[in-house]
């Protein structure tokens, strides 16, 4: 016997947490955003057979300042690279980054000067999707995904309390799981780099500084190339 039993049919006991935790996933608007072949399978999950209009997201925003969720759906170039990082940082908090496909991950096929290998070194990415193209039920199946770990988050002090409680159970790691990009793993010096980013608490000026160093050696690898031949 709980107070549920006390209280009419219509009142609905809850808590804030999850009310708002549950507002947020049940109006999920992505960015009106593709760059490539795995934008055509965004668009047609978004079509009448597979209807995202069932989970609340069949609204994808014009305007990125009205969109919770950004999906990177294809390879990501050099040259776009700063346009979706101004599209990231004009989504207002709290916003989530769908990394869609092999190519939006690592790079892919596209192992070249051009594309960047990983669009994790531009953005912070909150679920990766593997596939080239994913299908609509994989992406569908990300989202969902998303959807349980918005649920799970806690609010304001919860939230300072839960970090709180994790450091001093498990401690502190020198770079939070999956925060660290791809290609940094594998490379001692940047791997060095993210790690001391990561205490001083200025990862994103870290991974934007090497990417714009990279794309200059890349830049100035191109035009030597260009005048040999």
């Amino acid at each position: 016997m709980g107070i549920e039993e006390k209280v009419p049919s219509e009142i609905l006991l809850t808590t804030v947490e999850k009310l708002v935790n549950w507002t947020r996933k049940a109006s999920f608007w992505p960015a009106t955003f593709g760059l490539a072949c795995c934008a055509i399978e965004m668009m047609s999950t978004g079509a009448a057979r597979y209807d995202l209009g069932r989970f609340g997201m069949e609204v994808f925003r014009a305007s990125p300042r009205q969109a919770d969720l950004m999906i990177v759906a294809g390879r990501v170039s050099q040259k776009m690279a700063p346009v979706l990082r101004q599209i990231y940082d004009q989504m207002p908090e709290p916003k989530w980054v769908l990394s869609m496909g092999v190519c939006a991950s690592s790079g892919g096929m596209f192992n070249n000067y051009a594309i960047v290998q990983g669009v994790d070194h531009i953005v912070p990415v909150d679920m990766y999707l593997p596939g080239c193209p994913p299908r609509p039920e994989m992406l569908i199946d990300a989202i969902l995904k998303l959807h349980e770990k918005i649920m799970a988050e806690p609010l304001g002090d919860r939230r300072r309390i839960a970090a709180e409680e994790q450091l001093a159970r498990e401690g502190a790691p020198a770079v939070p799981p999956g925060s660290m990009p791809s290609s940094y793993r594998f490379d001692k010096e940047r791997r060095a780099q993210w790690i001391e980013a990561a205490q001083q608490g200025r990862e994103e000026q870290l991974r934007i500084e090497n990417w714009a160093a990279d794309r200059e050696t890349e830049q100035t690898r191109g035009s030597w190339s260009g005048g040999a031949r």
